[in-house]
């Protein structure tokens, strides 16, 4: 398989990229960056692209499945209408290009609790993203739901400490469906997807995924 990604510059997509780097399934793998990463391996390619003009990097959006791990915070994005535009419009951009251009799987990594009808700010931009990839009819559209993601060497306070309260009631047994994922398991689980799914819309939800 021909694999493409966006979003291979954050926690999950870096672990993702490495991983179907490695699985002989993927013969070719394209990455879309806005800048190098440093990466060399004979079967990646990198586009240097601007996520503003798509139409640009059209001709190199084909292959047989879109991987989707590209998303912000909104204190990284600095506004909900930025972070709309780089969790929302940008993937379901690319993905309606990747469909035209006959890509058939599409593998989306979504949130827990995305709906398009949430009160959450980002559980309805994530709600809304889902959605919008239904609509484009992929011949398999695998999306992963998770909760909290164990990150390496994550900068994120209010992260660590959400992890140490979900791994403390874990340990007695409680909240054991949210306990938190490292991104490394969840990107193995999002590799293997494109081989195992039936035809249609598959949703994995939090619990599902362990």
């Amino acid at each position: 398989m021909k694999a493409l990604i966006i979003g291979a510059t954050g926690a999950t997509g870096k672990d993702l990229l490495q991983i179907l780097l490695r699985d002989p399934a993927y013969r070719e793998v394209v990455a879309f960056v806005r800048r190098p990463m440093g990466v060399t391996h004979p079967k990646l390619t990198e586009v240097q692209t601007d996520f503003e003009k798509l139409d640009q990097v059209s001709g190199d959006i084909t292959g047989d499945v879109l991987f989707s791990c590209l998303g912000t915070t909104l204190k990284a994005a600095g506004s909900k209408d930025k972070q709309q535009h780089i969790d929302l419009e940008i993937p379901l951009e690319f993905a309606r290009i990747a469909r035209r251009n006959g890509v058939s799987d599409m593998v989306l990594l979504s949130a827990y609790g995305a709906s398009p009808r949430s009160n959450v700010f980002y559980s309805r931009i994530k709600g809304e993203l889902e959605e919008g990839m239904e609509a484009l009819a992929f011949d398999r559209l695998i999306i992963y739901k998770p909760g909290l993601l164990l990150r390496k060497d994550s900068d994120r306070l209010g992260e660590r400490l959400s992890a140490a309260v979900l791994k403390f009631l874990n340990g007695i047994g409680l909240a054991k469906k949210f306990r938190p994922l490292p991104t490394a398991v969840l990107a193995e689980k999002l590799a293997n997807a494109p081989k195992n799914a039936a035809r249609g819309t598959t949703v994995v939800s939090l619990d599902e995924i362990f």
